[in-house]
C-alpha cells in the first residue's frame, strides 16, 4: 500500500510540474511568449482566437476525465493487486451515455463555431474595395475607388541573396524572403472588401494578423473582408504551392491611420500622373538602361536570374536569346501579351508603358546582347493602344 501511495504521488507531482510548466510558457505576462494562436488585430481574429480558447478548455477538461479515469483503473485495478479482468460484452445504458454526452459537447462547440464562420464570411457595409490579382509571383492591388493600381513584388535585397551562389548571409538581410518593394497601404479601422483572383494559376492570399486567408483562383473571384484596429506592418504570403518560386511571394501590409492613409493616395495620385506623363517625351539611351536594369531586378530576374542567364527549361536565359537579339516587334509582343505554354506572363496590364520600354531596352543590350535598340514608351503605348 505504501508503494501504491508513493507511485500516486510521484504521478500527481509530475503533472502537476508538466501543467505549471506549460502555463508559464503559454502566460506572456511571464515569459513575453506565447505556444498558443496568434490573436491578430481585426474582429475575425479575435472570435477565432476565442473559439480556438473554448475547444482547446473543452478538450482539456476531457482529456483530465479520460486520463484520470485511465490512472485510476491502471493503478488501483491492476493484476498485481489481486483484481481480474471483467467479463461482460454488452452495457446498453453506456452506450447511451457515451453517444449521448459526446453529442451534447459537439452541440456545444458548433454554437460559436457558427457564430464565428458567419461572421467571418459575411461582409458588413464596406467603405472601400481593393481587387488582389496574384500572378507569378507576385500581387496586384487595385484601389477600385481611388483609381490607384500596382505591382507588389519581392524586394530586391531579398531576390538578390536568394540567387544560388549569391555570396550573402541571408541573417543580414532585414525580413528576408517576407520584404516587397511596394507594400498593400489600407486605412485603420476602415471595413474594407476584397475581390480576390489570379491570372495564371491557383494562388492564396495569407497575412496571419487577419485571421483568415484566401484562394485566388483563375476565373473566380473570391471575396473577403477585413478592419485592421492597430495601424502598423503586417507580413504575409502566398500560402498555396503555386510554381517552384511560390515561397517567394511575400505580402506585406501597411496599415496607417486615416490621415496618414488620404496623404499616401494623394501621393500615389502624382506618381501615377508623372507616370503617365513619363510616357509623352523622349528618353535617353542612358536613362532606358538605367531604369530597366532596376525594373529587370525587381520583375525578371525572379525566373531569368539577376545575370539574365535563366533556369532551362522552364526560364529560357535572356543572354543570346533568339528573342532577346530578334525582331523588335517579336519581343514587344511576347512581353506584352506572354507565351503560351510558357510561365512567361503578359506584362501589359502589370507594368506601365516606361516601365515595359526600359525592360526591353535593357535585355536588349545587356548579357552580352548588343543589339542598339532603344525602345521608347511611346511606341508600347502605341502598340498596346493597337
Amino acid at each position: 500500500m505504501k508503494k501504491q501511495n508513493t507511485f500516486i504521488v510521484a504521478a500527481a507531482v509530475t503533472a502537476a510540474v508538466i501543467a505549471a510548466f506549460w502555463l508559464l510558457l503559454a502566460a506572456p505576462a511571464f515569459t513575453g511568449n506565447e505556444i498558443n494562436l496568434p490573436r491578430g488585430v481585426t474582429s475575425q481574429s479575435a472570435i477565432a482566437y476565442k473559439l480556438h480558447m473554448v475547444i482547446l478548455w473543452i478538450c482539456v477538461v476531457i482529456g483530465v476525465i479520460v486520463f484520470s479515469a485511465m490512472l485510476v483503473s491502471i493503478v488501483l485495478h491492476r493484476k498485481s493487486r489481486g483484481h481480474d479482468a471483467a467479463q461482460f460484452t454488452h452495457s446498453t445504458k453506456a452506450e447511451v451515455v457515451w453517444t449521448i454526452i459526446p453529442v451534447v459537447i459537439l452541440v456545444v462547440m458548433a454554437v460559436p463555431a457558427t457564430t464565428a464562420l458567419v461572421h467571418m464570411e459575411v461582409a458588413p457595409e464596406t467603405e472601400m474595395t481593393i481587387k488582389i490579382t496574384g500572378f507569378q509571383w507576385r500581387w496586384k492591388y487595385e484601389y477600385v475607388e481611388d483609381g490607384i493600381e500596382f505591382i507588389s513584388s519581392l524586394d530586391a535585397a531579398s531576390n538578390a541573396t536568394r540567387m544560388l551562389d549569391s555570396g550573402t548571409d541571408p541573417a543580414s538581410v532585414p525580413d528576408y524572403l517576407l520584404n516587397v518593394d511596394k507594400p498593400l497601404v489600407i486605412p485603420a479601422n476602415t471595413k474594407i472588401k476584397f475581390l480576390i483572383t489570379a491570372d495564371d494559376v491557383i494562388h492564396s492570399w495569407w497575412v496571419p494578423a487577419l485571421g483568415w486567408k484566401r484562394d485566388a483562383v483563375p476565373g473566380f473571384i473570391n471575396e473577403a473582408w477585413t478592419e485592421v484596429m492597430e495601424p502598423g506592418i503586417y507580413r504575409g504570403q502566398c500560402a498555396e504551392l503555386c510554381g517552384k518560386d511560390h515561397g517567394f511571394m511575400p505580402i506585406v501590409l501597411n496599415v496607417l491611420p486615416k490621415d496618414d492613409y488620404r496623404a499616401w493616395v494623394a501621393q500615389q495620385n502624382e506618381d501615377m500622373a508623372q507616370v503617365a506623363a513619363e510616357v509623352e517625351r523622349l528618353w535617353t539611351r542612358d536613362e532606358l538602361m538605367d531604369h530597366g536594369q532596376g525594373v529587370y531586378a525587381a520583375q525578371c530576374a525572379t525566373c531569368h536570374q539577376a545575370d539574365g542567364q535563366g533556369l532551362a527549361p522552364a526560364f529560357p536565359a535572356l543572354a543570346g536569346s533568339k528573342v532577346a537579339n530578334g525582331p523588335l516587334d517579336e519581343n514587344i509582343a511576347i512581353v506584352l501579351h506572354g507565351r503560351a505554354g510558357t510561365a512567361m506572363p503578359g506584362w501589359a496590364g502589370m507594368l506601365s508603358d516606361s516601365d515595359i520600354a526600359a525592360a526591353l531596352t535593357y535585355t536588349r543590350n545587356a548579357f552580352g546582347n548588343d543589339t542598339g535598340d532603344t525602345v521608347q514608351p511611346q511606341t508600347i503605348a502605341r502598340i498596346k493602344n493597337g
